[in-house]
Order: C-alpha cells, then sequence, then structure tokens
C-alpha cells in the first residue's frame, strides 16, 4: 500500500483567520499555500475577496493567486490541473504543500480525487442548448 504525500488543507469561511494561521503554519512546517478560493485566482478582484496582499504573504510562497485576467475564464476542472500542478511542484522543492481556502468544492476537487473528464465531453448538449436558447430566447430553456 502507498501512501499518499503530504497535503494539509485549511478550509472555513472568509474572514475567520485562514490567512494568518495558514502563513503561520507554512512557517513552521516549510510549506508552500495554494489557495482554493474562487475569486483570489483573478487579478484586480482585491475588494470582497479578501486576498492577501504581497506583504501579508510574509515570504511564504503561494499559488493560484492574481494569476488570470477577470475575462479569463476559471473553472473546477483548471483549478484541480493547477492545483494539482502546484502540489507536484512544492513536493518536489521538498515543502509541504497547505491547500487554503473557503471553496470547498475545490478542496474536494483535489483531496477526493474527482474525474471531470466526462462532464467536460457534454459540449454538443451545451451546443445544442445554446442554439435553442439563441432561437427561442433563454426563458424558452425555462
Amino acid at each position: 500500500m502507498t501512501s499518499k504525500p503530504p497535503l494539509i488543507v485549511l478550509t472555513g469561511p472568509t474572514a475567520v483567520g485562514k490567512t494568518a494561521l495558514s502563513i503561520g503554519l507554512a512557517k513552521a512546517v516549510g510549506g508552500e499555500i495554494i489557495s482554493a478560493d474562487s475569486m483570489q485566482v483573478y487579478k484586480h478582484m482585491n475588494i470582497g475577496s479578501a486576498k492577501i496582499s504581497p506583504s501579508e504573504m510574509e515570504g511564504v510562497p503561494h499559488h493560484l493567486v492574481d494569476i488570470l485576467e477577470p475575462t479569463e475564464e476559471f473553472h473546477i476542472v483548471l483549478f484541480q490541473k493547477l492545483a494539482r500542478e502546484a502540489i507536484g511542484q512544492i513536493l518536489e522543492r521538498g515543502h509541504v504543500p497547505i491547500l487554503v481556502g473557503g471553496t470547498g468544492f475545490y478542496i474536494q476537487a483535489v483531496t477526493r480525487d474527482i474525474d471531470f473528464t466526462e462532464a467536460e465531453q457534454e459540449t454538443a448538449l451545451r451546443k445544442e442548448l445554446q442554439e435553442f436558447a439563441n432561437k427561442n430566447g433563454a426563458e424558452a430553456l425555462h
């Protein structure tokens, strides 16, 4: 039986102290932080997201923060891919990955190895429904 590599998960709602706790934890265990927040991934979205500032990071590396423009698409499949890549890179450096955030579905996508490939293949149905809505109005879908 093989063991999984170490991964610390710190989760909870906004404004409960996850940021300060995660910084202290990362310093104590030699960790790097991966944001599991659906809004902090976007540049320029600082208000309302409780996004950590560079000075608050206190030298602790953070991943998946300020990596996309607000016009770019971000979804669970992309989060899962980027988080797994970050975990691998952190482990290669001999550090401990710390997944921090309040978006529970994102955390589950990493910790429970959810496979989203089937959902990605529903493009034909999505296209059909979009064409129907374009032709008949979005209200017709209801």
